[in-house]
């Protein structure tokens, strides 16, 4: 079928996407452009799996504070070109990852960053606190809720694999693979450090009655 030009200008507004690439997902989805978009996406995502093994040395490293300067975040975002390091759309994402860590708080980036270790004491916590629920179960039926249990714990701390902050529908490595598929490289969150104005310091716990007994000298 025919494909318009004004068509092919709208996909490619609405996703950033090349002419050519948008002229052939329309014509695949036989001029629907709302299919148009989802077999884009698709496609993208695909060639986004293909570009995870690419060295990705330039980015950027970006910060944010909490607006009342109780949290801040720094984040190393990298790409493969110092084009795209300067690129709004990645600075924007690398902004977004930044505001994501201050508001979720992840220990580690991705799955394989956690140490085994951590591992396993998730595995011995989870293990005592599920005994009573696991009782009298079949064997393989004991290992797939465990198993669906420390998979939820370690989502729960790792950046990647937590919902986005700004779109819960999707996780932080579905948006990084989108971001991915549409400029066209490698993205690769690397590290980050996050504080919290008085984090790891102990404070001494008072009793009311008592402090109000000191200050009056009895």
């Amino acid at each position: 079928m025919s494909i318009s030009a004004q068509d092919v200008k709208t996909l490619r507004e609405r996703t950033g996407a090349g002419m050519m690439e948008c002229k052939k997902c329309l014509e695949e989805a036989g001029g629907d452009m709302d299919k148009a978009m989802e077999v884009l996406k698709q496609k993208g995502l695909a060639q986004a799996d293909k570009k995870a093994g690419r060295t990705a040395a330039e980015g950027v490293v970006t910060s944010y504070i909490h607006g009342n300067g109780k949290i801040g975040v720094l984040v190393e975002v990298n790409c493969e070109t110092d084009f795209v390091g300067k690129n709004e759309d990645f600075q924007s994402f690398a902004r977004d990852i930044a505001m994501h860590v201050a508001a979720s708080n992840p220990e580690y980036v991705r799955r394989e960053d956690i140490p085994e270790e951590r591992v396993e004491e998730e595995k011995e916590l989870i293990k005592a606190q599920s005994e009573e629920t696991v009782a009298g179960k079949p064997d393989h039926v004991v290992e797939q809720i465990l198993e669906g249990k420390l998979n939820k714990n370690l989502s729960a701390i790792t950046l990647l694999d937590q919902p986005f902050v700004k779109d819960p529908d999707k996780t932080v490595g579905e948006y990084t693979k989108e971001v991915v598929a549409k400029l066209g490289e490698n993205i690769r969150v690397r590290r980050f450090v996050r504080y919290e104005v008085g984090e790891g310091i102990e404070v001494e716990q008072k009793d009311f009655a008592e402090e109000v007994k000191e200050q009056l000298g009895e």
